[in-house]
């Protein structure tokens, strides 16, 4: 089921109603939201519940095995089954045609005949999230950061919460769990925060989002490159997936403020970054908080010198690639981002933030999204070679045209945002003001609402 699709309006509108009747009943609303939150997700294909609910149900009795142990090689067992297991229900739903079809590439590079069968297996959506957010529970449970919960229907709710199951954010259980333990309150700040994400979430999905992709799709796969089409439309991709990312997150957020949940905040103007360290610590929180506490941290972190510093941000960035898909080029991304990291880290206080290092790292990223947008070596080669070719083609100020009127309402927010260091900085305008607003962007919502939506990119993720 999609945000933004009418089924979902008529899906939401009908869970708030019960809601509200169950909202005082813990049980009762906590049921009621597991029981929408597996409707929501089984519009897709019921048959991959079976997935989420095992891997929910697993977890939830991992963490009660490891509280009741006390010897370390026993809790390092329990821990290991949800850690193998979770692992490898993502590793064969998402890699395991990739591997396939990737070692008979290099036994072909060998003179090697192999004939590879494949599964065609369909990617379960939501599964890179879901996983990891059941998986960050037995590992705080194990590290002693939280007590296993007894409430099986509320550790459901916890994983299987609709408004971010699919797409994230990825949320950590000592934040999100508790709140399925009291009875919330749902204020007017509240609502009108939910209103706000998502009018905004949805304005970046469907007015900007879905506008840019047939700019990008243009150059992207039209084997006609040139550095003027090519930067054009990489910094339209640029626009696309921040916009329809950072849509669905607002949009998530939104629907869990308007139920009287919080969860977390997965973009922070992350084109505003001076550093690619600093990207990382604006572009999807969830996940590159995830990776450094769970991954990073594990490998041993900054703790054993310099080189093995280095390494572990090679290992965490390239398994951080290679999470957003079973492609090469997400692991090319992965490593070009770690290159980053690692000169960030080298250079260390001698880069000062400046305009200078602010274009350096957009730059930077903007390079690392055409690998990620390029669908294979061949053509992120043909497309690197085109910075070299400077004519331009011929629809070049009509493309300009559309790239400015879709990125243009963006710009203005976010800048504002900016100045203000406030991401909710348009609540504070009068009501009246901010009804006007609101009314622009549900206006330009209605305008480009696709009887056949777009999916979100991070869908296939």
């Amino acid at each position: 089921m999609l945000f933004n699709s009418g089924i979902f309006l008529q899906f939401f509108a009908a869970f708030l109603l019960l809601y509200w009747l169950a909202r005082h009943h813990l049980r009762a609303r906590n049921i009621l939201i597991v029981i929408a939150s597996y409707l929501f997700y089984g519009w897709w294909d019921y048959r991959f519940l079976a997935l989420l609910i095992f891997s929910s149900v697993l977890d939830y009795f991992v963490g009660l095995g490891i509280a009741r142990q006390t010897d370390p090689r026993r809790r390092k067992l329990w821990l290991a089954c949800s850690v193998v297991a979770n692992l490898t229900i993502l590793g064969f739903f998402k890699y395991f045609d990739f591997f396939i079809l990737s070692f008979a590439a290099v036994m072909k590079q060998l003179h090697i005949h192999v004939s590879p069968h494949t599964l065609g297996i369909i990617l379960p959506v939501g599964i890179s999230f879901y996983t990891f957010q059941a998986m960050s529970y037995t590992i705080d449970v194990y590290r002693n950061e939280m007590p296993p919960t007894r409430n099986l229907i509320n550790f459901l709710a916890y994983v299987s919460f609709f408004p971010q199951l699919v797409a994230g954010p990825i949320e950590r259980a000592s934040h999100l769990l508790p709140q399925f333990d009291r009875t919330l309150s749902i204020t007017r700040p509240m609502l009108e925060e939910g209103i706000w994400l998502m009018l905004w979430g949805m304005f970046k999905k469907v007015f900007i989002a879905d506008n840019l992709d047939p700019l990008v799709a243009m150059v992207y796969g039209s084997g006609s490159y040139s550095a003027p089409a090519v930067v054009l439309a990489t910094v339209a991709f640029a626009f696309q997936i921040y916009c329809d990312f950072s849509g669905y997150s607002d949009i998530a957020r939104g629907t869990a403020r308007i139920l009287g949940f919080d969860i977390m905040f997965n973009f922070n103007l992350p084109y505003a970054a001076a550093s690619v360290r600093e990207f990382w610590r604006r572009w999807h929180i969830s996940l590159s908080t995830w990776l450094r506490d769970y991954l990073y941290v594990s490998l041993g972190g900054n703790r054993a010198g310099k080189a093995r510093t280095y390494i572990n941000i090679w290992i965490t960035m390239v398994l951080g690639g290679l999470w957003h898909g079973a492609a090469w080029n997400f692991v090319l991304w992965g490593m070009w981002h770690a290159v980053g990291l690692v000169t960030n880290r080298a250079l260390g206080e001698k880069v000062r933030q400046s305009f200078i290092s602010w274009l350096a790292t957009i730059c930077f990223v903007l390079y690392g999204w055409l690998l990620f947008r390029a669908r294979s070596l061949e053509e992120i080669v043909a497309m690197t070679r085109s910075f070299a070719n400077f004519s331009a083609p011929a629809w070049i100020n009509s493309y300009l045209l559309n790239l400015t009127v879709f990125t243009l309402p963006l710009a203005i927010v976010e800048f504002w945002q900016f100045k203000s260091r406030n991401l909710l900085v348009p609540l504070s305008l009068r009501p009246w003001t901010r009804a006007a607003l609101q009314g622009v962007l549900l206006v330009g919502i209605i305008l480009y609402w696709e009887r056949n939506p777009a999916p979100f990119i991070y869908f296939q993720f």
